[in-house]
């Protein structure tokens, strides 16, 4: 789990920890339900945010995921994991307000 992760802190370790308990198999089942595809949907503005140091998805991957919508953006955030809101929470949060109040 460690590799998921910009930084294994104690903050890290206690998040992982709460791991097993965050799961909701009912909201992961409704992720490709139906209606997820909908191509007109996909027209829509997408931000994808990566964490530099993640590997899954890494960086490219992402790239490659934003391609295929019409509006997709990216994002690197340096130094970030799996979890970037956790490796510089004020950077990821500003970029998030930046996208949802102008789209770019």
């Amino acid at each position: 789990m460690p590799l998921a992760y910009g930084r294994w802190d104690e903050r890290a370790r206690a998040r992982a920890a709460l791991s097993p308990v965050q799961k909701n198999a009912g909201a992961a089942a409704a992720f490709a339900g139906p209606g997820a595809f909908d191509p007109p949907a996909t027209r829509d503005a997408l931000r994808r945010l990566a964490g530099e140091l993640d590997s899954n998805p890494s960086p490219a991957l992402t790239a490659r995921l934003a391609e295929l919508f019409a509006h997709g953006l990216v994002d690197v955030q340096p130094d970030g994991g799996h979890f970037p809101w956790l490796d510089d929470a004020a950077r990821f949060a500003a970029r998030v307000e930046r996208f949802l109040a102008t789209g770019t």
